[in-house]
């Protein structure tokens, strides 16, 4: 999550260590978004040559100061509480503060399509870690929502590791 206020930028992770100071280049690049406050969710990603997440490369904690949000939702606006708004309003604001941002904070598009199959192969092909299928309409819900689904690619390097390490259990 990446929290904007007048105070100013906090970088925190789902169990709520402050990573400020180790992505600087978010962090500078929340911190020039013309609003007043804001609170997106994202995910910090380094990517490879071929441009897909490498986890490892944060993992071992290399090259940081490269890493970028990938922003994928907006929970606050300007002291507005976004989370009961749809879907599609909050990607289309966050779309808003994000079109003229600095590097450090990237829109993570959406891709409206009739046939989720054909877009996780599309994702699964170049050896993406899948895809997060939303529910058009759907408010924002910490936590796992049936409303979210996320569909990992086992060829995954990512995935891999998740399943050898057992993470999450």
């Amino acid at each position: 999550m990446v929290r904007r206020d007048p105070a100013g930028v906090r970088l925190f992770t789902r169990k709520a260590n402050d990573w400020t100071t180790r992505f600087p280049l978010i962090a500078e690049a929340a911190g020039s978004l013309r609003v007043r406050s804001c609170l997106i969710d994202g995910e910090a990603v380094c990517c490879d040559e071929r441009g897909l997440a490498d986890f490892q490369v944060l993992r071992r904690r290399q090259n940081e100061a490269r890493a970028f949000l990938y922003a994928f939702d907006l929970l606050e606006l300007d002291g507005t509480d976004m989370r009961r708004e749809p879907i599609e309003v909050r990607k289309a604001s966050l779309a808003s503060i994000l079109r003229k941002s600095r590097p450090g904070v990237r829109l993570n598009e959406h891709l409206e399509h009739p046939d989720g199959h054909v877009v996780f192969h599309h994702a699964c092909t170049p050896g993406a870690e899948g895809i997060v299928s939303k529910r058009l309409g759907s408010r924002y819900r910490s936590g796992r929502s049936p409303d979210w689904l996320k569909f990992k690619n086992p060829q995954a390097p990512a995935v891999r590791r998740e399943a050898e390490e057992d993470w999450g259990r």
